[in-house]
């Protein structure tokens, strides 16, 4: 198990900042799809530490961009990430599944707006790299 784990960090360690943003939405869904499996077995510790484990990613993300930038981009992403941690907790509370898929969704769509941006010309992901604070 051990080697697993020195695995997964040196890989998280070694990505570039595109990749580690898709990495940050594929555990943030896994945990969430994770989630619903717990509510639907009504195991709901387990449900509240999924939910938890994305909403610490969705917080990552949240704090990634560099807000000083003052872009609009970066604005709409906190302004929907802050969104998915209010509808993830109101989920959480009232053991709602369908606002996880509203939440996985979203994300779903935002990962595969940010994989197009990544594969962009040089200059937007020139300028997509000056938004992000250092990880």
């Amino acid at each position: 198990m051990y080697g697993t784990k020195a695995y997964q960090d040196c890989e998280v360690l070694t990505q570039n900042k595109s990749r580690l943003i898709i990495l940050l939405y594929d555990g943030a869904m896994k945990f969430m799809k994770l989630a619903i499996k717990e509510l639907e077995a009504k195991n709901y510790e387990a449900k509240g530490r999924y939910i938890n484990k994305a909403l610490d990613m969705i917080n990552e993300l949240n704090a990634i961009f560099d807000m000083s930038a003052g872009d609009e981009m970066t604005l709409n992403l906190r302004n929907l990430y802050c969104f998915m941690t209010k509808h993830l907790s109101e989920a959480n509370i009232k053991r709602d599944p369908h606002r996880i898929r509203d939440v996985i969704q979203l994300m779903g769509e935002l990962k595969e707006n940010w994989k197009l941006i990544c594969s962009s010309p040089a200059e937007w992901v020139f300028d997509l790299h000056f938004m992000i604070n250092d990880l």
